[in-house]
């Protein structure tokens, strides 16, 4: 039987989002007559980017809790009893044969209900440090893929496979398409290239801090594509106007970005430094601080003390920034081991393991 019926949800971020592309793409590779279904929160960035990537969603009444008392944590129970009713409602109508979950709010009520009603199911788990939705989830379901080792403090041990995060498939060789990439965003190509990526929303003091850099880098002879992110799009899009530098609320062609840049500044998501791992580009991490156990400077310094990446704190970049990123740039031979190093530390099998995972499921 090859035409299976399989429900992905994750959503709210790229970080959400991308995985359960990437993997719905590999199952679709594998049984081409197989039908998929997305759910996701109905007013987040996955109702616009599943639909581009070629597939149905539906959407959810739901949101995550704040972290202090707000009205919108009062809705919390009315969406969460809306979201439960409205996914039996859509799980006894599709039938899905398996559901796989990526995290993010809408793929909690759904792969409750999933695994209430006896379907197979899967979560994948992108971080060192499991969201709350994944963390009560990971009781229920029957498989759990994990991108880091030490989660059996968090999860059934049993129940855990250590596979990496997925990956686009388009990422896999952007090493080969430098002139590509830099003739796609109309770059000098005598000039190196910086990427800024702050997450699909954007990073606040990540972008203060480009904007105040912007005559530094000019004075480097530096060219810039800078993801600001879509909240931050309208106060930064003005940059435009010089002639080094390119401001995009959100990069639809990551694959070209990454081929075009020479060095790369990024948060620290779980899903980012998989990436920037296959893609092998010198990386300058500065880590959010505003996340839970604040797991993205943890997942920035198992990379750093590999001598794989640069590492620089919120609060270390009045200090820090300028010498990092000038030795960076000076040093082709700085540049080339941080290439070589990160790229020793990519799974690129990550999306065919988790697969190989709902195969199993599929097939018991």
């Amino acid at each position: 039987m090859s035409h299976y019926k399989i429900i992905l949800s994750g959503g709210g971020t790229g970080g959400h989002i991308y995985p359960a592309i990437a993997i719905a793409n590999e199952l679709k590779s594998r049984f081409p007559d197989a039908e998929f279904l997305f759910v996701g929160a109905s007013d987040r960035m996955e109702m616009e980017k599943v639909p581009q990537a070629g597939y149905e969603i539906e959407g959810l009444w739901i949101s995550g809790l704040q972290r202090k008392l707000t009205l919108k944590n009062a809705m919390f129970p009315f969406k969460l009893i809306a979201s439960l009713l409205k996914s039996r409602k859509i799980i006894n109508t599709f039938k899905p044969d398996v559901a796989i979950g990526t995290g993010g709010f809408a793929s909690g009520p759904l792969l409750k209900v999933a695994s209430s009603k006896g379907i197979p199911s899967l979560i994948q788990e992108q971080n060192s440090y499991p969201g709350i939705t994944n963390k009560l989830l990971g009781k229920k379901v029957n498989t759990i893929c994990v991108a880091y080792e030490g989660l059996e403090k968090f999860f059934p041990k049993e129940k855990i496979i250590l596979t990496g995060n997925p990956i686009r498939k388009d990422l896999l060789d952007v090493e080969h398409k430098h002139i590509q990439g830099k003739d796609a965003f109309t770059l000098i190509h005598s000039k190196h290239t910086l990427l800024i990526l702050g997450g699909s929303l954007g990073a606040r003091r990540i972008n203060e801090l480009i904007e105040s850099k912007l005559d530094y880098f000019k004075s480097l002879n530096v060219q810039l594509i800078w993801q600001c992110g879509k909240l931050y799009y309208q106060q930064y899009k003005k940059y435009n106007n010089l002639d080094n530098v390119q401001v995009h609320a959100f990069l639809n062609n990551m694959d070209m970005a990454y081929a075009a840049a020479d060095i790369i500044i990024s948060r620290a998501g779980a899903s980012s430094v998989s990436e920037l791992c296959v893609v092998g580009k010198p990386v300058i991490f500065i880590p959010s601080p505003n996340v839970a156990e604040d797991h993205q400077t943890k997942n920035a310094k198992a990379i750093a003390d590999k001598d794989a990446a640069v590492l620089i704190k919120e609060n270390d970049l009045e200090n820090q920034f300028e010498n990092e990123f000038l030795e960076v740039l000076n040093s082709k031979e700085k540049r080339e081991n941080l290439s070589k190093n990160i790229k020793a530390l990519a799974l690129v099998n990550a999306t065919k393991d988790i697969a190989n995972e709902v195969e199993k499921l599929l097939k018991q």
